[in-house]
């Protein structure tokens, strides 16, 4: 899994086209990602980038599926957006690469409290990363600008806010 600041699309393998729909990637049951990671390019998640920011329409996207990472490229006005979806064969080797994750990620600091919605998560200055069940999801803001939409939040406060929609997603 690219570590948050790093770029996905040239860590992730091959990409799709510019547009990418969730259904360009193969089903879970071809070997490809599973519906949960789906969502992190899906309609409902691209909606809600779309709210926080305020944008006058839905951003595009590309996504990529390879070493059991599924990657979501938003093309925002301010830059990429990158959400990626690391899937382990279980929660408990999710955990595993987590710790490695936070570990091995500068400037990671956990998040902690009623912030952490009950999972495990770190944060840094562009980027939140939580892990649910066998997944790692990774929201990386970095080639943001240090602040972004109308309230003028912070990349990891936004990164955050994404995440967590995510997070409800998968939840329901």
């Amino acid at each position: 899994m690219p570590g948050p600041g790093t770029s996905a699309a040239a860590s992730a393998g091959a990409s799709s086209s510019a547009a990418a729909a969730p259904s360009d990637i193969p089903a879970a049951d071809a070997g490809g990602p599973s519906a949960a990671a789906l969502m992190v390019c899906g309609d409902e998640t691209r909606g809600n980038i779309s709210r926080i920011l305020a944008l006058p329409s839905v951003p595009g996207t590309t996504a990529s599926w390879a070493d059991k990472i599924y990657t979501c490229t938003y093309a925002l006005p301010a830059g990429p957006l990158v959400l990626s979806v690391k899937e382990a064969a279980d929660p408990d080797t999710a955990r595993a690469g987590f710790q490695d994750l936070q570990q091995t990620t500068p400037a990671s600091a956990p998040i902690e409290g009623l912030a952490n919605l009950g999972f495990p998560a770190f944060q840094t200055p562009a980027s939140a990363v939580f892990t649910k069940d066998n997944f790692v999801l990774t929201v990386d803001a970095a080639a943001l600008p240090e602040s972004v939409g109308p309230n003028r939040v912070t990349r990891a406060a936004f990164a955050y806010q994404v995440a967590t929609t995510v997070l409800a997603c998968w939840s329901e």
